[in-house]
């Protein structure tokens, strides 16, 4: 029997020296390999391919990009000591779930797989996350993050993005679908404009909740110029400057409007032929200028989430709110009204959208986007914007992210799609509305953001 006993204690003893000599994981080096920026742009500029390829609406898209970074940053926080969830902040949201106490996570990862996966979750080619996958995590498996620590990461992201994808199915999404708007031919309102003449674009969009905003009219845009008889009026002196400048544009002007299009479904016309061209949206265009300076400044794996998620939500409320003031003043835009009293054979430098000119989107949006991101990356932070050089739109530098905001505004005017109360009010409401965010959205628990309102 005192043999037995030996012999089992001798094992015993072997088995102690054997995992004394095992190599343990070392969670400090491959989390701070994990943390690699890189690896989030990567997985948001597939997002954004993912985006143009189905064809997602500007406002639509706004709404992907937003749940989709809002589950990135929210996976990320257990992992930053220095961040905080958003829940109890943003409209109806709650906290995340935990993770499990006293056990291993690599949090980057556990971020960048909640992303994949409500971005996947949101867009239909899924085909695009499969392939891209295949390598994606194992790249963290090179860096030597231990199988149990991948496992029990990834288990976290995707917990996180069911916790996403549950607040995500009561923003009045689904109940806004299908819904068409009814053209009135009222004058001076507007209506389906050529070459397709397409249905209205997300009429019940101010419907959709906010992220920040306590409502899609916190923040309302004044009454517009609207259309009447009187050639002297303030109408038909926006509607002639539009026109005017139309016909007499600089090419530093066409440049300017051409780089800013972001139009994702241009209608080509070729004799009986008509077909389309698919392009980025204008806040994939924002998304993409945070993550030109996140690398030109070298911005941490932490900064860039942050930057993602506030720049996401300015981008979706700027929409929502936008669009509630498009289907309330219902504005006609510059073309109709031009071809019909002033001259027939005009058009627009850029394809009219389809939808109300007032208040202009890419105002409302851009000015909302670099409020955000002046606080992240700093008010003058000079960068070269090539987002759109590969669908042949050039490249601009700009010296603030608020000087871009501008170039952005007036584009629309230039391009002939707007009068120009619209994109200055646009850019007013946008203001407000990227201030109230940083005001709302607060990630970090030390020096809270003070912004006037």
């Amino acid at each position: 029997m005192l043999k037995k006993s030996l012999l089992f204690l001798s094992i015993a003893v072997i088995g102690i020296s054997f995992n004394a000599c095992k190599p343990k994981s070392d969670a400090k080096a491959y989390n701070a390999k994990a943390a690699d920026p890189e690896l989030y742009h990567q997985s948001v500029e597939l997002l954004t391919e993912v985006i143009i390829h189905d064809i997602f609406k500007p406002p639509v898209a706004s709404r992907i990009y937003a749940y989709s970074t809002l589950a990135g940053y929210e996976a990320m926080v257990p992992g930053f000591p220095e961040y905080e969830s958003l829940g109890g902040k943003l409209k109806g949201f709650t906290k995340s779930p935990e993770p499990e106490k006293g056990k291993e996570y690599c949090f980057p990862l556990a971020s960048t797989k909640a992303f994949l996966k409500v971005a996947r979750t949101l867009t239909f080619s899924g085909n695009f996350f499969d392939d891209y996958e295949k390598t994606f995590f194992k790249k963290y498996e090179d860096m030597g993050v231990p199988e149990d620590v991948m496992e029990r990461s990834m288990a976290y992201g995707d917990s996180v993005a069911a916790h996403i994808m549950r607040y995500s199915g009561k923003d009045k999404y689904k109940q806004t679908r299908g819904i068409r708007f009814t053209v009135t031919n009222l004058p001076g309102t507007w209506v389906p404009t050529p070459p397709a003449y397409a249905d209205a674009c997300e009429p019940e969009w101010n419907k959709i909740r906010t992220f920040a905003l306590d409502s899609a009219g916190q923040f309302p845009a004044p009454p517009p110029p609207m259309y009447n008889h009187d050639k002297k009026s303030a109408f038909w002196k926006e509607a002639n400057e539009v026109y005017e400048l139309g016909k007499n544009l600089t090419e530093e002007q066409k440049n300017t409007a051409w780089f800013w299009d972001d139009n994702p479904f241009v209608m080509n016309v070729m004799g009986h032929v008509m077909f389309a061209n698919k392009k980025m949206t204008p806040n994939g265009h924002w998304e993409a200028i945070h993550m030109t300076v996140c690398r030109k400044t070298k911005a941490s794996f932490e900064k860039s989430v942050e930057g993602y998620i506030l720049n996401s939500i300015a981008l979706l409320d700027g929409f929502i709110s936008c669009w509630r003031e498009k289907y309330r003043s219902v504005k006609v835009r510059p073309e109709t009204v031009i071809n019909a009293e002033v001259d027939p054979k005009w058009q627009p430098f850029l394809q009219t959208p389809p939808f109300p000119e007032y208040t202009s989107g890419h105002s409302t949006i851009s000015a909302a986007a670099a409020e955000v991101l002046s606080y992240i990356h700093g008010d003058n932070v000079a960068f070269t914007d090539s987002t759109e050089y590969k669908h042949g739109h050039g490249v601009k530098s700009f010296s603030s992210f608020r000087e871009a905001a501008l170039n952005a505004s007036i584009s629309r005017l230039y391009g002939g799609i707007h009068y120009r109360s619209g994109c200055d009010e646009g850019n007013r409401c946008g203001v407000k509305i990227g201030q109230e965010v940083l005001r709302v959205a607060q990630t970090r628990k030390k020096n809270a953001v003070a912004v006037n309102k």
